[in-house]
Order: C-alpha cells, then sequence, then structure tokens
C-alpha cells in the first residue's frame, strides 16, 4: 500500500478577481506504516493539500495515487463534533461498525472511558480533539490525515495527546499524514519530514529519521531538531 502524491500547482481566484498560486510542487511518497509530518509556515497551503489529498478538492495541476479502496480518515483543525449527539454517538456515527472491545480500548487509550456520555458542550478542547481522534481511530483506516491535531493546546496536554496518537498509531499499519507547526510534534512522531516553503508552497526538503519512535530519546529529539534548523531553507 502507497500513497503517490504529485501536486504541481493549486490556485484560485481571490475576491479582487486576482488568481492567488497556493502550491507550486509539492511530490512525495509515503508506505503503509509510516508516518510522515509536513512542516511549513502559518498560510503556506498545508491545508490546502491536506484536502486534496482526502479528495475534497479536485481542482488542481497534478496526480495523488491512493491505494485502491482505501479508508480515509480525517482529523480537522476543529474537532467538529455534533453538539446533540452524545461522545459515544459522534464517534459511532463515523464507525456504526466498530465493535465494542474495539471502541473501549480506544477509549482507554485516549481517556474517554468516563465520557462516553457526555456531550461536546460539556467537554474541555483537549477532551474534543480526544474524540474527534477516537471517531477517526475507530473507522479503521487506512490512510490517515491528521491536520494540526494539538493546535492551541497547551504544552503538557499536547505532548499527553502526543504520546496518545503514537499509541494508537502504532496498532494499525496506515499511512499517515500529520499537518504541524511544531517540530517537536515532527520529530517525536514522524517517520518522515517533509519540510514546505512560504506560500506558494513548495517541497524543499523530505528528511528521513531513521531512529524508532520508541527510542527516541530527549537528546535524539534534540539532535534531530538542530539538523533540521540548520538546513537550507531558502532553495528554490
Amino acid at each position: 500500500m502507497r500513497l503517490e502524491v504529485d501536486i504541481q500547482s493549486k490556485s484560485y481566484t481571490s475576491a479582487n478577481g486576482k488568481r492567488q498560486q497556493v502550491i507550486s510542487g509539492i511530490a512525495f511518497t509515503l508506505e503503509r506504516g509510516e508516518l510522515g509530518v509536513v512542516v511549513g509556515p502559518s498560510g503556506c497551503g498545508k491545508s490546502t493539500m491536506m484536502r486534496i489529498l482526502a479528495g475534497l478538492d479536485a481542482d488542481y495541476d497534478g496526480r495523488v495515487s491512493q491505494p485502491a479502496g482505501a479508508r480515509l480518515a480525517m482529523v480537522f483543525q476543529e474537532p467538529r463534533l455534533l453538539p446533540w449527539r452524545s461522545v459515544e454517538d459522534n464517534v459511532r456515527l463515523a464507525a456504526p461498525e466498530v465493535t465494542e472491545e474495539r471502541l473501549t480500548a480506544i477509549f482507554g487509550v485516549l481517556e474517554l472511558e468516563g465520557h462516553r456520555n457526555h456531550f461536546p458542550g460539556e467537554l474541555s478542547l483537549g477532551l474534543a480533539r480526544r474524540v474527534a481522534l477516537a471517531r477517526a481511530f475507530a473507522v479503521e483506516p487506512d490512510f490517515l490525515i491528521l491536520d494540526e491535531p494539538l493546535a492551541s493546546l497547551d504544552d503538557a496536554l499536547a505532548a499527553k495527546l502526543r504520546e496518545e496518537i503514537a499509541t494508537l498509531v502504532a496498532s494499525r499499519p496506515m499511512i499517515t499524514l500529520l499537518v504541524t507547526h511544531s517540530m517537536d510534534d515532527a520529530v517525536r512522531l514522524g517517520d518522515r519530514i517533509f519540510l514546505l516553503s512560504s506560500r506558494p508552497a513548495r517541497l524543499l526538503h523530505a528528511v528521513p529519521i531513521s531512529v524508532p519512535r520508541a527510542q527516541r530519546s530527549d537528546a535524539t529529539v534534540a539532535a534531530l531538531k538542530a539538523d533540521l534548523a540548520r538546513r537550507d531553507f531558502s532553495m528554490s
């Protein structure tokens, strides 16, 4: 199973009638079991690229090839929960065939077992993000897109949720693509890091990480971040 991405160009017409280019060249592949991380400046086109990969935007030049019949799940920047449904119902709506055993396991990892019957309005942002993750993993995807799932969380909560994501990713072989602004998240979670330029986005570097995720000590993480900081971000 492989994801092949070759987005040559993506543009749109703004309200003032001018054509705006968002992406000017992004090409990479990801294999089953790999977690790729996309890092780039705010507004560079990361979310636009994710919408293309999710099949939500077909107006671009290039090609995206996913395995035939691959099951997709996506976690957006906002949790996007139905406020009139409970936590469990929000998850079961997306994954009606999920078994009780599987759901209990996911809720256990994400510390949601005590919140099954709560409604989104009763949840903190951190808990709502956990529910969005539970919904995605309950689908048992072959291709998982995580669009800044740790945004707007304090450092301690983000670190906790990052560990939970790592646990869930390790529980199922799939293609995973994470968008983040955090180099710390990138080097702690990623198998390969894709560094993008400012808009229009182009791929500057594709950096593999050979150290297994579970063996990345704080010293290893610091060394990886230092290596990324030394890279040339001015290349065209």
